[in-house]
């Protein structure tokens, strides 16, 4: 990893016309920067915008605010010839693994038609080449090509994807949800084998999930997410030795401990309430409802994102 910023995304918006002026507000405002090299998790509860923002930041949804800056270029303010041709340097590992492959094409032609759009190797023989290597850079082989999505397992169909976004050598992977949907046993698989191929590569992940001890395994930092809102954002090994905000201390504390004596004598923080909608959000800070914490100013002021501690971010009054 170095000191050079990849990524820099500013102060994000995605929200969601819903008619009859209802708004839904996916993602509200988020700042962060991704450094080239670096594995940048993105957590939260299902529903707090992470993936939305994943999506907005690859370019699958159009922002309605902000800035995402790839390179020193915002990438939302280029013409569609030219964004066509520089997102070959950004690709995305989906969820669901089954869901994103087509079941009607073969795995040559699902990791081939990337590289078929973008007109490179146009030559057969050296188009199936690149495919069969891709094939074994993610632990499969060659004769898998022939072969249709629903022949595999989970495991398995991820690495297919993993290929496909591997096609066009990018330097930057959005990896949403990449093992939520497969076995425990499969998932530490998958992690490994993101791990081997941006040390071989030099690849630059943002790895959204909602599993904090998977994250903290992959990750460089971590941004912690809330309601469409970034709480706190620090290195991995900071945010678990001393968390600030009271949404990530309740994340923290629902991770289990494979200690029966430590997990018995635990403290545990326990949230009240339902997520609210992001529909109809609380005034002042989101999570106020919640928050074991909460004071009158947090019904009325938004609390400011700030640096708390070096490389430490957190918005809560409680470090005002």
């Amino acid at each position: 990893m170095t000191n050079e910023t990849l990524l820099s995304v500013q102060e994000l918006k995605r929200h969601f016309d819903l008619g009859k002026d209802t708004t839904l507000k996916a993602v509200d405002g988020i700042s962060f920067d991704i450094k080239r090299g670096e594995t940048f998790g993105l957590v939260g509860e299902s529903g707090c915008g992470k993936s939305t923002a994943g999506r907005t930041i690859m370019g699958l949804y159009s922002s309605t605010d902000g800035k995402v800056e790839y390179d020193g270029v915002d990438i939302h303010k280029m013409s569609e010839k030219d964004r066509f041709d520089y997102l070959r340097n950004m690709q995305m590992i989906f969820q669901d693994p089954y869901a994103s492959l087509n079941p009607r094409s073969t795995v040559f032609e699902i990791i081939a038609e990337p590289m078929q759009v973008h007109g490179l190797y146009k030559n057969k023989k050296e188009l199936q080449a690149r495919v069969h290597q891709l094939l074994e850079d993610v632990g499969l082989n060659r004769d898998h090509a022939n072969r249709y999505p629903h022949e595999f397992s989970g495991g398995q169909r991820q690495r297919i994807g993993i290929a496909r976004a591997l096609s066009l050598d990018p330097d930057f992977i959005i990896a949403d949800e990449p093992i939520s949907a497969l076995d425990v046993s499969v998932q530490a698989q998958v992690v490994m084998l993101l791990q081997k191929l941006q040390k071989e590569k030099g690849l630059t992940y943002l790895f959204i999930a909602h599993d904090l001890s998977m994250v903290k395994y992959i990750s460089d930092r971590i941004g912690v997410m809330y309601l469409g809102h970034m709480v706190e954002l620090t290195t991995a090994d900071q945010l678990y030795e001393k968390p600030l905000h009271p949404y990530t201390e309740a994340l923290l504390s629902a991770i289990p401990i494979p200690d029966p004596d430590i997990e018995e004598a635990r403290e545990r923080v326990i949230l009240e309430g339902e997520l609210p909608s992001p529909i109809d959000p609380p005034s002042g800070c989101v999570f106020r409802t919640r928050c074991p914490h909460a004071m009158s100013i947090c019904a009325e002021k938004k609390p400011a994102w700030q640096e708390k501690e070096p490389g430490h971010y957190v918005a809560c009054h409680l470090y005002e």
